[in-house]
């Protein structure tokens, strides 16, 4: 599903990660491992085809990516339902909203403006894009922030049906993914040397 080789990734110019090896197969998945400004999240976009690699290639299904980042990508003024049925168009997936909003535990607040949910229902509308975008590739960036411990279960066992159809992810996380048995990346491993006279190389960079 996702083939990574010599892969190295920069933000602001500067190169943070070098030398990436990974694959991750059809029904599997990977948990990203790593302090804050270690390159979880440019490692993400530049697997989501957001940024250009600095070198090495990636190999993965042509459109077949969905891209959960930590913002939940809502349009305040929409409605829970009609914020997923504007993602579906974009994806071209056909995506059944109702079937989304239901597993997300949200059917009920179908019509409620996505600007007046609270910050963890918002997350849980943002990852139903998900459903809607029929990609078998998610790239996953904490997805769990701001979920409660039902919401954050309920999310895991979505993931795993996921996993379970064929499809396959990426997790960048600080806690529990909820995938006791997939493999984890240490992205410290990949750690691009400083550049230049030494100077803190992460100054400024939002990684």
């Amino acid at each position: 599903m996702l083939a990574v080789r010599g892969l190295a990734v920069a933000r602001g110019g500067v190169t943070l990660l070098a030398g990436l090896d990974f694959g991750v197969p059809a029904g599997g998945a990977l948990i990203l491992r790593g302090a804050n400004g270690s390159g979880k999240t440019t490692l993400l976009r530049t697997l989501a085809g957001l940024q250009p690699p600095v070198a090495g290639r990636v190999a993965l299904p042509a459109e077949g990516v969905a891209y959960a980042a930590h913002a939940d990508a809502l349009k305040p003024v929409l409605t829970a339902a009609e914020n997923l049925a504007f993602w579906a168009a974009v994806y071209g997936a056909g995506g059944d909203v109702a079937l989304a909003l239901a597993a997300v535990g949200l059917r009920d607040l179908a019509r409620r403006p996505a600007g007046a949910l609270s910050a963890g229902q918002k997350r849980r509308l943002g990852l139903a894009r998900l459903i809607v975008a029929g990609r078998p590739l998610w790239l996953l960036d904490e997805p769990t922030v701001s979920l409660d411990a039902g919401a954050a279960a309920a999310f895991a066992a979505l993931l795993a049906g996921h996993l379970a159809r064929g499809g396959a992810a990426v997790v960048a996380s600080h806690g529990e993914a909820g995938l006791p048995e997939a493999p984890e990346l240490d992205l410290a491993r990949f750690r691009a040397p400083p550049a230049g006279d030494g100077a803190d190389d992460f100054a400024g960079v939002r990684a």
